[in-house]
């Protein structure tokens, strides 16, 4: 069963085919010359793709093609070489030369996941009996596309990641000057309006005590798009240890939501070779 439709599949394996450096079939300082041929990269990506989506372990995936242990030594090579967050950045670039993002109004919100096997940003879930637990502090434009995010441990409250947060718009460039950042009530605090102004940001943040439907603001954007990277299971349900593993996914499963939002926009006003023959 396909991770992914061929028509996200493809875009996505031939920009990440182009980030990767050249290397030989067989091992050229190998003293017989002989020995056994590189998997391809094209079956690695392949398998991350499963990982990521039906969130099983390596062994599972594992077949005759590639083992679990090419699969961790081929996703840690990519990750040295910085292949996952370069991917990411030039979908969210080509997403805003051609739709454009929206960042004159940005949502920050928290999500708190499973991290049954513990690691370096995992810690007790107030919401999960006291298990191990994952939260992401996720930030995206107006539309849902994901801009950034800071892993920590789940018994992290949302506001002190909110300024390493918003350092993820260093990368973007230049703002918008009247960027508005929505933020829930777990925010409201004058420490959190003072952060804002230093970065010349407004803030229109939910008041404690008062209920408001998430849809009375801009918030349900950010909502949304957590809710797209659960459905990736190994980012809801998370085993890895090490946060730069964990990071890597991040960045792989944001670009996919970015390449697949941009194929969906697009799709009503432009044409190219690929193009599905409906509308995703």
């Amino acid at each position: 069963m396909p991770a992914l439709p061929s028509w996200l599949t493809e875009p996505l394996w031939d920009q990440f085919a182009a980030l990767l450096p050249e290397r030989p079939v067989y091992h050229p300082d190998h003293p017989l010359g002989c020995h056994r041929p590189r998997i391809s990269d094209r079956v690695i990506f392949d398998k991350l793709l499963q990982l990521l989506r039906f969130g099983c372990s390596y062994e599972a995936i594992a077949d005759t093609t590639c083992s679990a242990t090419t699969m961790r030594n081929r996703r840690d090579e990519w990750i040295r070489l910085g292949v996952f967050a370069r991917l990411k950045q030039i979908a969210m670039e080509s997403y805003d030369r051609i739709v454009g993002l929206v960042l004159d109004q940005i949502a920050v919100d928290g999500s708190i996941t499973k991290a049954p096997g513990g690691g370096e940003v995992a810690g007790r879930s107030p919401v999960d009996r006291g298990k191990q637990g994952l939260k992401r502090s996720g930030m995206t434009d107006g539309y849902g596309i994901p801009l950034g995010r800071v892993l920590a441990g789940a018994n992290r409250h949302d506001s002190p990641l909110l300024a390493p947060t918003l350092d993820r718009l260093d990368d973007l460039g230049p703002l918008p000057e009247d960027s508005t950042v929505h933020l829930d009530a777990g925010y409201d605090s004058d420490k959190t309006r003072a952060l804002l102004s230093e970065r010349g940001l407004r803030g229109r943040i939910a008041h404690k005590g008062e209920k408001a439907p998430i849809q009375a603001s801009q918030r349900w954007h950010v909502e949304r798009t957590h809710a797209w990277q659960n459905a990736f299971h190994r980012l809801a349900r998370c085993y890895e240890r090490r946060a730069i593993v964990i990071n890597a996914f991040f960045d792989l499963a944001d670009t996919i939501i970015t390449v697949r939002s941009l194929i969906r926009r697009a799709w009503t006003t432009h044409r190219w070779d690929e193009r599905p023959n409906r509308q995703p």
